[in-house]
């Protein structure tokens, strides 16, 4: 979020300081005029009178008696112009002059002011038609308006990745959707035309793609359930070290029949992780991380699971000796369907998303790194309950 600048690049400082500076100048303008024309009527008064009359006005000047008795008593027996002559002209010179001056720092003024807010309209009414290619213009002022234009063109930012996502997540489901519904239609077609004999074993295939789909429908129900808030959730203070040494050790026939050695690694006995979490949310994490180990990870024949304590957070690493998350994925880890459509062996492709959207949604983060001697690591937090 941007901060605002110096004191004097506020918007209601340089417009207290601008409308300040238009009324000193009316006013000097005004002034100066007044002057102006009372110089003007004294030098035709003073030429009007007789010369003794001068000498001694000259004389009062010059002893600065010229607003004493004298100078009143022959002001009041000479003068025969009019006394408000000065007074009326400046005020023609105020409203000729000063007037279309003030309008015109006025409206200038105004425009700096409001050009940030003509912006954000026009913009507004592109993202209303579904155009997010634009984005406001902030001004040359760090001011509050630019603050409001920088938060204004964030959200457009917000809108457009979900406009995005939707798009690529309706697609993905379509193609994740299709590809077993197709399995089956042609499998089952093939049962009914005696094509293929309904065996056991053929059995198992369908089956397997109905579990495909009864998976992914479950992921998308989970993720729906927690982008609307309405994810249930049973929060208790647990033990994490006791929760994944449970956790893993109902997982060991997994990770044998995938080759992969299990290193764990928990605080002594007498050491306690407490969180407060949904237990069962919490088992949920660890057990999509660790498929998504085996899934992407099998060839590196190595898993580490790993809990502790740090900065007032109870800490949950996953690792593996892999080859490695893809650039690309890396850029984005937690985003939805990061494969190619139609690949049912590698999971319904939201594993990872879940485990984000149920890290957050229980006050926790998780983040994603790769590991110098290769493989990755996943790194779920949670504040410890004192």
């Amino acid at each position: 979020m941007m901060q605002p600048g110096p004191l004097l690049s506020r918007v209601w400082v340089r417009f207290g300081l601008s409308v300040a500076a238009t009324l000193l100048a009316t006013m000097a303008l005004l002034a100066g005029s007044m002057a102006i024309f009372a110089e003007m009527q004294y030098r035709e008064f003073f030429r009007s009178v007789p010369t003794e009359i001068q000498r001694e006005l000259e004389d009062l000047r010059d002893r600065d008696l010229e607003d004493g008795p004298r100078a009143m008593e022959i002001y009041s027996q000479y003068w025969k112009g009019d006394v408000y002559f000065g007074e009326k002209w400046s005020l023609v010179v105020g409203l000729v002059i000063c007037l279309p001056i003030g309008l015109v720092v006025g409206f200038w003024v105004s425009r700096l002011v409001t050009l940030p807010l003509a912006s954000m309209v026009e913009v507004a009414s592109h993202v209303a038609e579904g155009d997010f290619s634009l984005r406001a213009q902030p001004g040359r002022y760090r001011d509050e308006m630019a603050i409001t234009v920088g938060n204004f063109n964030q959200m457009i930012d917000s809108l457009e990745r979900g406009a995005k996502e939707r798009r690529a997540t309706a697609a993905s489901i379509s193609h994740e959707l299709r590809t077993p519904l197709t399995v089956l239609r042609a499998r089952l077609h093939a049962i009914c035309d005696g094509v293929i004999e309904a065996d056991a074993a053929e059995f198992r295939s369908l089956l397997e793609q109905v579990e495909y789909l009864g998976r992914l429908v479950g992921d998308l129900h989970t993720l729906s359930m927690a982008d609307a808030g309405q994810l249930s959730l049973e929060a208790s203070v647990v033990d994490l070290s006791a929760l994944v040494r449970d956790a893993v050790a109902g997982h060991t026939q997994r990770l044998a029949d995938h080759e992969m050695a299990l290193e764990l690694s928990l605080p002594p006995d007498d050491g306690t992780v407490l969180v407060r979490v949904d237990p069962d949310r919490l088992r949920q994490i660890l057990l999509n991380l660790i498929e998504n180990a085996l899934s992407h990870a099998a060839a590196g024949r190595w898993l580490g699971v790993e809990v502790s304590a740090a900065d007032g957070s109870g800490v949950l690493k996953v690792r593996d000796a892999g080859a490695g998350l893809p650039a690309h994925v890396l850029e984005r880890p937690f985003e939805r369907f990061p494969h190619a459509p139609g690949r049912t062996n590698a999971g319904s492709g939201l594993g990872l998303s879940i485990v984000q959207a149920l890290a957050q949604r229980q006050g926790g983060s998780v983040q994603v790194e790769s590991r110098p001697e290769g493989g990755t690591c996943f790194t779920v937090q949670f504040p410890l309950v004192t």
